[in-house]
């Protein structure tokens, strides 16, 4: 293509576009890869006269190229990079000022409510937890200095779900409320925000997008021109930018997005169905399954028949120690934090990935130490299945 315009990419299908967006040949060699700009800076024609780029912090082609096919991807009109998930949260967060209010989902991630809760709050920010499975939760929470509502759906790692339009609805009501909507556990394969009424989606670009775990990065997408001038001045400002190798690697993951979020799926409803018959687990939970109880809502928020790679389950009478010893005795899942990844991982959240939450929210969530998240590779499902039951049968095994 000779432009990597958005326009230009609009028509076509979610695997075109992820090739295709932002990815147009070198000018000068023809390169159908574009190369990676490693330049911290750029020569200007005349003071103040460049070809778009001046310093890498302010923007960079290799960046830019990125951030062109996310935007794409989540039918966006902008995207910004960041340097992890975390920046990306407290970048976006920084749109409301000191005073204001948040009403954020209860079942969030533990590092956006470790930033929520000591961090955004030191800087005046007050927060409020709300179990959003009933959208009017939401409308309770307001308050006259409310200025962002922000959501994970599905949730982290319980996999409650969010009615995306509902919320929006509802806080579009207000005036000044920012909607936000963390979409890295389904990725922009399987669930569009901005269609659904967000204003402001983003991903932690280290887990599905990126998709090999070997990049740190985060993402924010919008089609509102204002929010864009706004995160871009942030961007810019506090300089929790990406590195242009780190926005290649991402770049080159994306374009397989479409690809691997099918096997993720395939693989978690495989995992998900077999567990649920297994008699030594007590409780499954998959939005894909017919059992999970937001299943029909699911479906309908949902895109290209997917519910996401994500499972947690309940082994049956588990302690700590039953869940280590299954933990341990895994081959193909790898004992670690994060997904999103080719590889299959397994943790346990109570102690892991939700360890920055007091007892008693883990107790409110069903965070315990029972629970177990695993993020579903793209590995052959039957060896996945294999691992999970060998391990099983040595957990309930007396130590």
């Amino acid at each position: 293509m000779s432009s990597s315009s958005l326009d230009q990419v609009a028509g076509l299908a979610f695997g075109s576009r992820a090739i295709h967006a932002g990815q147009a040949p070198d000018p000068v060699t023809g390169a159908v890869i574009p190369p990676i700009s490693l330049s911290t800076t750029f020569a200007q024609e005349a003071a103040g006269v460049h070809k778009g780029f001046d310093y890498s912090r302010s923007g960079n082609p290799t960046r830019a190229a990125f951030e062109t096919a996310v935007a794409s991807l989540e039918k966006g009109k902008y995207a910004l990079a960041f340097a992890s998930g975390s920046v990306t949260t407290a970048t976006v967060a920084q749109l409301i000022p000191s005073g204001s209010h948040l009403v954020s989902v209860n079942d969030v991630y533990g590092g956006t409510f470790r930033y929520f809760t000591k961090v955004a709050s030191n800087n005046g920010v007050d927060v409020s937890f709300v179990d959003m499975s009933d959208p009017n939760n939401v409308e309770k929470a307001i308050r006259p200095n409310t200025r962002m509502v922000w959501i994970e759906t599905p949730t982290n790692p319980t996999l409650r779900l969010v009615d995306i339009k509902a919320v929006a609805e509802i806080a579009h009501r207000h005036k000044g409320v920012i909607l936000v909507v963390d979409n890295t556990f389904m990725s922009p394969y399987f669930q569009n925000p901005l269609e659904l009424g967000a204003d402001i989606v983003v991903h932690s670009v280290t887990k599905y997008i990126n998709g090999h775990s070997d990049v740190v990065m985060g993402v924010a997408i919008t089609r509102n021109d204002a929010l864009y001038e706004r995160l871009r001045f942030l961007q810019n400002a506090v300089g929790g930018v990406p590195s242009p190798f780190d926005c290649f690697l991402a770049n080159r993951g994306l374009k397989t997005l479409h690809l691997r979020m099918r096997q993720h799926a395939s693989n978690a409803l495989a995992i998900a169905t077999h567990l649920e018959a297994h008699p030594l687990v007590d409780r499954v939970i998959y939005p894909g399954l017919p059992s999970h109880p937001q299943h029909a809502l699911s479906r309908a928020q949902t895109v290209n028949n997917g519910h996401g790679g994500m499972v947690s389950f309940r082994i049956k009478n588990a302690s700590l120690d039953t869940s280590n010893r299954f933990l341990s005795a895994l081959h193909l899942f790898a004992l670690a934090e994060s997904l999103g990844g080719v590889e299959s991982l397994a943790e346990l959240p109570a102690v892991m990935t939700h360890a920055s939450l007091t007892p008693e929210a883990r107790k409110e969530l069903g965070v315990d130490d029972g629970l177990i998240r695993v993020s579903c590779g793209v590995e052959d499902a039957a060896d996945l299945i294999a691992d999970i039951d060998q391990a099983l049968l040595k957990a309930a095994q007396k130590a």
